[in-house]
């Protein structure tokens, strides 16, 4: 039983493995051709040669039926070898092919014996010669078929090898013999060929599955690497590759498009106020908004926190542009209904189109970005388009950058003083150090200007570490409990490592770290609140105050009040610019006043540049106050003066009635005079 298994198994097509099938009839069908050439080629020599002697049914009918059957089976087999070979239809072919070559061979055989009566000795020979060598060779041709191979052995050598062994010719005899051996061992080497064969197509079959496997594996890790995995968008990555591409072809086919960046306006407190989860869906619905924007097409890519890009392939008008970033603006405002909360924010547009606005594809984004930050600045919540304007102040800005990298920070820094009025005893109880710079290139330049080049570069650090050295040199000559306020940068409170720079300035200045309030704004804070919570942390434990400036004009949240170690908040001049005339603007101070008074911090009102706003605000509940109602920014040689002058009016006021403060500013003016800032 286990024998017949084995020799069914021999003859057996292998459908079980399609991939081997494929590999099979492949093949073959490369050999079929010789194959028949060579049966039909020996046929017609062996029919020429009995030509005389045979009737002509053998010598003609016989090559011509052996004919029309190979040329029909070449024709089969290249019809498949045509079209797209699947398993099914390669296991058919086999199938077939193992049939034909029993019915053929059995034919073959048949006619060839059937010559062998007809001819003399030489003839006879032939006929054996063909049948041996014909079958050798079509067993070379059937090697990748195993079951064809051995059915046309059997067939064909079966009978000749006993006719030719009976004939009783010692020739013949040893013909069949030695076409046996022959033969035998043909077919040991057809097995072992099939066998190493299969071995082959299954180890090209493991490799192909593995290549695709690794193949696939790469796509995946080319999609991952290109690919924001929280909003499904193409990253910052794939985002310039992207733009280098299309700036390419813009600029090949001399066409034009547009490069655009967003902000998220109000997206940090929402995701401090309702966590992280809240804001990962935030930006995935941002994401979605952004894909699903009808037209022009647009391809978007998140490019880090919630700043995303746009490449808009379209020849637009700068009338199209606005009315395009006006859209986008509108849609990213739509409330955004998530889980437990219904949020809303908004987003800033920096555009620059290309050739106009930028050459390449760094210019372009470059240009782009600061559209983005002047519509930040300026026009929050809308789009900004690059224009030749931007490009002077571009050009101006570098201008600064460069000098500002030239200048001698020690030399050409210097600190003007506003003071910090006490309008409960009308008098001065700190100054804000305000930087100012004397470029030797570019003369005296804006701080908004200068501030605004070293923070876009990144010298604010070093300048600051200057500014706050040259300040405590000032304070240190001053009376021992007037304070000073210095403001900070984002930038300075960015590490601890800038922190301890700060921190190693002032314990280096014998300035008693109590007298000294550190600022920072609340654009300051969203950046990294833990980072700057971490700064403010620091500040405290050295005994130095902190204040949050500008409040009510960044991203406003009670939580960073709540969760700050604050000393002090500073409301912005713009509430105080139209507080006699906008009712908002007053509800607002008088509500900031309450907040401070309920969490136990100081209130500093901004800004008061008139008798009103003064009357206003205190009638409000503010005391401590600045502004140029009270006195301008001075160089810190003019403080002694301004002090001792404050004293006398004082004296004057209240007779002979001095603060111990007021004692100690005339005393240090009458002794050190203007000299005691040095």
């Amino acid at each position: 039983m286990a024998l017949l298994k084995t020799v069914a198994g021999i003859f057996a097509i292998r459908k079980d493995r399609p991939e081997l099938l494929i590999a099979q009839a492949t093949a073959f069908s490369r050999q079929v051709p010789m194959m028949y050439l060579v049966v039909l080629v020996n046929a017609v020599a062996l029919a020429v040669t009995h030509f005389h002697s045979a009737p002509p049914i053998l010598t003609i009918g016989g090559p011509v039926a052996l004919m029309l059957s190979c040329g029909w089976r070449v024709a089969v087999w290249r019809r498949l070898r045509r079209k797209s070979m699947d398993a099914a239809s390669a296991a058919r072919m086999l199938g077939e092919s193992v049939t034909s070559a029993a019915v053929l061979s059995i034919a073959f055989a048949g006619w060839s014996l059937s010559l062998y009566p007809y001819g003399d000795a030489y003839q006879q020979s032939h006929v054996a010669f063909y049948m041996a060598i014909t079958v050798i060779a079509c067993i070379f041709c059937l090697m990748h078929l195993r079951a064809a191979a051995l059915i046309v052995t059997v067939c064909v050598l079966g009978p000749m090898t006993l006719f030719f062994g009976l004939t009783g010719n010692p020739v013949f005899e040893a013909i069949s013999i030695n076409v046996v051996v022959v033969v035998a061992v043909m077919i040991v080497i057809l097995l072992i060929h099939y066998k190493e064969f299969a071995d082959l197509v299954e180890s090209r079959g493991a490799l192909i599955e593995k290549a695709a496997q690794a193949q696939q594996l790469s796509d995946e890790n080319d999609r991952l690497a290109n690919l924001d995995s929280l909003t499904g968008l193409p990253n910052r990555r794939r985002f310039f590759t992207e733009l280098e591409a299309h700036v390419t072809r813009a600029r090949r086919h001399d066409r034009t498009l547009v490069i655009g960046l967003i902000d998220l306006d109000g997206f940090k407190p929402i995701n401090d106020a309702f966590g992280h989860a809240t804001g990962d869906r935030l930006l995935t619905e941002v994401g979605r908004r952004l894909q699903a924007f009808g037209s022009p097409p647009i391809f978007a890519a998140r490019l880090g926190g919630d700043e995303f890009g746009l490449i808009i392939d379209a020849p637009l008008t700068p009338a199209a542009l606005q009315t395009l970033g006006r859209d986008l603006c509108g849609l990213l405002r739509t409330p955004y209904r998530l889980p437990g909360v219904t949020a809303q924010i908004g987003g800033s547009i920096g555009f620059c189109p290309f050739p106009a606005g930028g050459q390449t594809s760094e210019q372009l984004f470059e240009r782009a970005d600061y559209a983005l930050y002047h519509a930040k600045q300026n026009l929050k919540g809308s789009a900004v388009v690059f224009d030749e304007r931007h490009e002077a102040d571009i050009r101006e800005l570098g201008r600064v950058e460069q000098a500002l990298r030239r200048a001698d920070l020690d030399a050409e820094m210097h600190i003007h003083f506003q003071p910090i009025i006490d309008t409960g005893v009308k008098r001065t109880v700190a100054f804000e150090a305000l930087a100012r710079w004397s470029s030797p290139e570019l003369g005296e330049v804006p701080p908004g200007v200068f501030i605004n080049a070293a923070e876009r570069s990144g010298q604010i650090v070093e300048i600051t570490r200057v500014l706050v050295a040259k300040t405590l040199r000032a304070v240190s000559a001053w009376p021992m409990d007037m304070r000073v306020s210095i403001n900070l940068s984002a930038r300075d409170i960015a590490s601890m490592e800038t922190v301890g720079r700060i921190v190693d300035i002032v314990l280096e200045s014998q300035v008693a770290p109590h007298r000294i309030d550190f600022e920072i704004t609340e654009t300051a804070i969203v950046c990294d609140f833990d980072q700057a919570r971490a700064a403010l942390m620091t500040f405290h434990a050295l005994g130095v105050h902190t204040a949050l400036d500008d409040f009510g004009t960044g991203h406003s949240s009670l939580s960073h009040v709540r969760l700050l170690p604050l000393d002090k908040l500073k409301i912005d001049a713009s509430f105080i610019s139209d507080i006699e005339h906008h009712a908002a603007s007053e509800d607002i101070v008088k509500t900031v006043l309450q907040l401070c008074r309920n969490l136990r911090i100081d209130c500093i009102v901004e800004g008061v540049e008139t008798q009103e706003q003064l009357d206003k605000v205190a009638s409000l509940g503010g005391v401590v106050m600045q502004g140029y109602h009270f006195a301008r920014p001075m160089p810190a040689a003019s403080v002694a003066g301004y002090l001792a002058e404050e004293a006398a009016i004082a004296i004057a006021r209240n007779g002979a009635k001095q603060t111990a403060a007021q004692r100690a500013a005339r005393i240090w003016f009458d002794e050190d005079g203007l000299q005691g800032l040095g």
